[in-house]
């Protein structure tokens, strides 16, 4: 029998494999906002906040802290106080951070019942707000300003990921030169946060929404049709929006804007609000977001949820629920 031939040919070399790395450097830093004279925040409304300015930290100046004594959107627990971590939405740079966020005893050392911390790193984008809807018990933080002299003092420890490359394919340092990624998302959001150049008045669920019709059109055909239709002239100023609930249209109008939704909580608050979602999806042919709520609604699906969550799917003719 003869010998088989050598699939590795007699060619004797050996390939240099391509070479890149990374340094991850850990930056931390930390900032305490007191709040003086804490029993009068009673009167606040709910998503009413407060907050400590912009402030230094963990190798960058763009941070700022966020109270909230009565509440956010974000739960329905109305006995709970709120705090978050928000980065400067003027911040050109996007910032991976992890954080914990403590109330402080008359000793200046964190509290160990009044304390969370950020369960993962998080990607904080220009505007971007993180934290703790349900940080602690309007009781307990009252108990302990009692003790302060109507006084209480948070602290934040934030600590920063930077991500750094220090070698190329061929193993030399890499160029000065970065080039940032995208941050078109960025400008559009602010756009939506700020209500400049808007052209378009939102009438829903009695609530007033600020938008630009370029971008509505550019997002939805729905919204084409209706705004830039054939033989349709582009007066309209004002436009009612009927069947949908006003917190459903912000997280709406934030996806079309920056590509991605808000913050939400989980529980079967969430599942509503993916329900809703999934609705005006389908309602105005944004294909993207219609599979996004059937992602997360696929995590809710349990016999008390089931026959809901599948006579949604057979209206809207979702194929992944």
């Amino acid at each position: 029998m003869g010998s088989l031939p050598s699939v590795l040919g007699s060619d004797t070399s050996s390939s240099v494999p391509s070479k890149s790395a990374i340094n991850v450097d850990l930056v931390t830093g930390s900032h305490v906002f007191t709040i003086h004279g804490y029993s009068h925040l009673k009167g606040l409304v709910r998503n009413e906040f407060y907050s400590s300015g912009t402030f230094a930290a963990a190798g960058h100046r763009c941070w700022s802290i966020l109270f909230y004594p009565n509440g956010t959107e974000y739960t329905s627990d109305l006995d709970s106080v709120g705090i978050y971590l928000r980065l400067d939405q003027t911040y050109a740079v996007d910032v991976k951070a992890r954080f914990k966020i403590s109330l402080l005893d008359l000793a200046g050392q964190p509290n160990s019942s009044i304390i969370q911390a950020s369960r993962w790193t998080h990607n904080f984008t220009c505007g971007a707000k993180k934290g703790f809807p349900q940080f602690a018990k309007k009781a307990a933080m009252e108990q302990c300003a009692s003790y302060g002299n109507d006084s209480i003092r948070i602290r934040c420890d934030i600590t920063v990921l930077n991500l750094k490359q220090t070698n190329n394919e061929d193993g030399s340092t890499s160029k000065f030169i970065v080039v940032p990624p995208p941050d078109m998302q960025q400008h559009l959001g602010h756009l939506l946060l700020t209500g400049e150049g808007a052209d378009l008045k939102l009438e829903v669920d009695g609530e007033t929404f600020f938008a630009h019709k370029s971008i509505l059109a550019a997002r939805s055909p729905v919204f084409r049709a209706e705004l830039f239709g054939h033989m349709k002239e582009n007066t309209e100023v004002s436009i009612g929006i009927e069947g949908i609930q006003a917190k459903v249209f912000k997280a709406f109008l934030h996806f079309i804007y920056n590509d991605s939704l808000p913050e939400m909580q989980d529980g079967g608050e969430a599942m509503a609000m993916w329900q809703h979602l999934l609705v005006a999806a389908d309602r105005y042919d944004l294909e993207r977001l219609k599979l996004i709520c059937q992602d997360q609604l696929c995590n809710y699906i349990d016999a008390s949820s089931v026959g809901a969550i599948l006579s949604l799917a057979d209206l809207h003719i979702c194929d992944g629920l």
